[in-house]
């Protein structure tokens, strides 16, 4: 922990934030004043931000114990928190731990005891378990997402985790829907509701597009031409059908990513960098993608295969049409298909014959040196700049990590570039640069 803790306006000041939305500015106020608040707002409208800000000011700068738990479903969740906890240089530790990393990992992280501690229920629950840390000091409780962490079956962890948190004095819940019954072990007593879970409803278009064919691939690929070169996502049901859709894609030189449960981590995280960075505008994806992730402001969705719940209907239109932005979600369905009587179409739409090019002018390299060899993204563009011989707007989002950083270039430069900068040394170390 730093010694001087940064201001609630320092800290906007360093995220870029000159003001806090109503739904930030409530949640300020309310989780200040409130022991048990349940936070509604959709996905992208800040919420991170909207709870971080009032339980920071509450953290105690003396304690060298973990005062803050953070909850998520996913490791994506765990990993953007952590981030946007780094981002706002608030002066506390903060460390995220998650399944499908080497526990090891957690463990040297943890011997320096963070302030804050941000997990996925199943690795909490195992850390509280083989008590690698005291929980005297914990006193405040986060469960991101809550919903989804039931949903997806973590209740009996996260139970196991409460039963062993007999300190917690404060509690926020968030959600991007409205209606969830809340368990009894989370302890939650007069709480406050923060409901701002209607806030983008009107600037959302559902449109429905018939397939004449079951398997609606060509149908798709009409409608990728009929929007053009904008950044989307098509939802699918099973880890299957999204490879099944991405060959199809891939044989018709359609950019793309792909994004499901079943993938490795790096898989994983590699393809949000490339979708962040515009090295291609859509991903294939499961629900696992329609909430929680940090992704850029989206054009439209597509419901490839039809969600089997009304939340994950409304989760997924939740990933465009944000706060004041307008989207569009495209309801992909077989002309003799079964649609749930949740799926509501407003419009009807066929898509045109027209074939704008989906291209990316955008390739994404690899750095094999981060944060911890003091490599910063002013060295990275530096590097860009001089030994790649690259102008100031042919350089695109630098992504820097721990041990390694990303960085988007004109994908028609890629090679020469890599050609010019690969083991050239970086601060001290020598990197390797290579195409993702």
């Amino acid at each position: 922990m730093s010694n001087k803790l940064k201001s609630q306006k320092e800290i906007l000041a360093k995220l870029g934030i000159t003001t806090l939305n109503s739904m930030q500015e409530e949640a300020l106020l309310a989780i200040s004043a409130t022991e048990n608040t349940v936070l509604l707002s959709p996905t992208g409208t800040g919420k991170t931000v909207g709870f971080l800000l009032p339980v920071l000011s509450e953290l105690d700068q003396n304690s060298d114990q973990i005062q803050l738990l953070i909850l998520v479903p996913s490791r994506e969740l765990a990993i953007q928190i952590e981030q946007v906890i780094r981002e706002m240089g608030s002066g506390f530790k903060a460390n995220a731990v998650y399944g499908g990393r080497p526990f090891s990992k957690d463990k040297i992280e943890l011997a320096h005891t963070p302030t804050i501690l941000i997990g996925t229920p199943g690795r909490v629950a195992d850390h509280l378990r083989r008590e690698s840390f005291t929980v005297r000091d914990l006193k405040t409780l986060v469960l991101d997402e809550f919903d989804k962490s039931l949903e997806i079956g973590f209740e009996n962890e996260m139970r196991e985790i409460i039963e062993h948190l007999p300190y917690i004095e404060k509690r926020i819940l968030t959600s991007a829907t409205s209606g969830l019954e809340v368990p009894d072990f989370v302890g939650l007593k007069n709480e406050l509701v923060i409901d701002y879970s209607d806030t983008n409803k009107t600037n959302l278009a559902i449109k429905k597009v018939v397939s004449p064919d079951k398997n609606k691939l060509q149908t798709l690929v009409d409608l990728l031409y009929h929007i053009g070169n904008e950044p989307g996502i098509i939802f699918c049901n099973f880890k299957d059908t999204i490879n099944y859709v991405s060959e199809f894609l891939s044989d018709n030189d359609i950019p793309h990513g792909c994004f499901y449960g079943g993938l490795d981590q790096i898989e994983r995280e590699r393809a949000l960098i490339k979708f962040r960075n515009g090295t291609h505008k859509i991903i294939i994806a499961t629900d696992l993608a329609a909430r929680g992730l940090d992704i850029p402001e989206l054009n439209f969705i597509i419901h490839y295969q039809l969600p089997l719940k009304a939340e994950e209907f409304t989760h997924r239109n939740g990933r465009t049409a944000r706060m004041n932005s307008t989207g569009t979600a495209y309801v992909l369905q077989w002309e003799q298909e079964f649609v749930p009587e949740f799926i509501t179409t407003k419009e009807f739409l066929k898509p045109t014959n027209a074939k704008p090019s989906i291209v990316s002018k955008w390739a994404t390299l690899f750095i094999s040196g981060g944060r911890k060899d003091k490599i910063s993204k002013g060295d990275i563009a530096g590097l860009f700049f001089k030994q790649g011989n690259l102008e100031k707007d042919e350089l695109g989002i630098i992504e820097l990590k721990h041990d390694c950083a990303f960085v988007a270039v004109p994908m028609n430069k890629a090679d020469r570039v890599i050609e010019q900068t690969n083991n050239v040394r970086l601060k001290k170390k020598k990197v390797r640069i290579k195409l993702v």
